[in-house]
């Protein structure tokens, strides 16, 4: 171990120091809970009636947790973007309209650029929704509902730079995304629908016919088939099993890695034997419109790796392994 090292493992001072931070900020948050009133619920029905979207707007500090609330509200199915408050005043404030609300940050409730932006919100009919750290602000005074952040002191120790003020306006800006979530019926679903580039989107996305293997890829023996062709087929298509359809097409039953293996325990003459004799029946199967996280249910559940697809009519169409799954990053 070096010295410097040890020198910071020997010396408590910084993990107090931190700690201390850590119970301010989380004493912040805790101290909003008993704050929320009948302006929290004016806020939400504010929201909710907006036919526009939410703009969030804050100045430095503030304006770096605004940002982030509105990536929040507009990911949790409420439109909502960032206007910089000194922007506002120099053209961006057209990127507003009569159909919006806004959002307003500033915790002493008094910033400059973001007060000057009152005049010109009534002036066209805009509700605001102020969050600031006092009430009797010119900012909370004006708003249609206010959002009272304030926090007893900055965890900052000489209670200057903004540490828990921001952390406050986080948490109450998250409260409210939470509150209109589930005040909409948002589901996981939805959610997908803004992410769909995540692994999230993957899971509640993909359906089975956008991963399975169709075509000339299909593993499929009749019902009659020697045991021996059904064997070829599994390793010909690589997928671990085989469909076994009847003389309309339809599954009849699969037949798999894992029959073999019992096939094997069970008899010492294959030659004879017909896939008939030995498939399971009738083969699990899944429709090609469920999602493909469905399927890793059904594998998971009968502790099987393969999947026929199959038709209406209970026609196979196609085939899906837990590799594929693996590889669209379901799993």
């Amino acid at each position: 171990m070096t010295d410097s090292l040890k020198t910071l493992d020997s010396d408590s001072s910084y993990r107090a120091s931190a700690r201390r931070a850590l119970r301010l900020e989380s004493e912040a948050i805790a101290a909003l809970e008993s704050r929320l009133d009948d302006h929290f619920d004016r806020a939400c029905e504010l929201i909710l009636a907006c036919h526009g979207r939410v703009v969030v707007t804050g100045m430095g500090k503030s304006g770096h947790i605004a940002g982030k609330i509105a990536a929040t509200l507009a990911s949790t199915g409420t439109p909502a973007f960032f206007v910089h408050p000194g922007e506002a005043s120099h053209g961006d404030l057209g990127m507003i309209t009569p159909k919006d609300i806004v959002l307003a940050l500033s915790n002493s409730g008094e910033t400059s650029e973001v007060v000057a932006l009152i005049p010109l919100l009534k002036r066209i009919k805009v509700p605001l929704i102020s969050m600031t750290g006092r009430t009797t602000s010119t900012l909370a005074r004006h708003a249609d509902a206010h959002l009272d952040a304030a926090v007893a002191r900055e965890a900052c120790p000489l209670d200057l730079a903004p540490t828990s003020s921001t952390t406050a306006a986080l948490a109450l800006g998250d409260a409210l995304a939470v509150t209109l979530l589930e005040s909409r019926g948002f589901t996981a679903e939805d959610f997908a629908l803004t992410h769909p580039g995540g692994s999230l989107g993957r899971r509640l996305l993909l359906k089975v016919a956008d991963l399975m293997h169709e075509g000339a890829r299909l593993p499929q023996v009749p019902l009659g088939s020697p045991l021996r062709d059904a064997l070829l087929e599994i390793t010909r298509q690589g997928l671990g099993f085989t469909c076994v359809v009847d003389a309309r097409g339809t599954l009849a039953g699969v037949y798999t890695d894992g029959d073999l293996r019992r096939t094997l325990d069970q008899y010492h003459d294959l030659h004879e034997l017909k896939v008939d004799d030995v498939m399971t029946r009738p083969g699990k199967r899944i429709a090609p419109n469920l999602l493909a996280v469905e399927a890793v249910r059904l594998m998971e559940d009968n502790r099987i790796t393969a999947l026929a697809v199959v038709d209406d009519e209970g026609r196979p169409i196609g085939a899906l392994h837990m590799h594929d799954l693996l590889a669209s990053g379901v799993i």
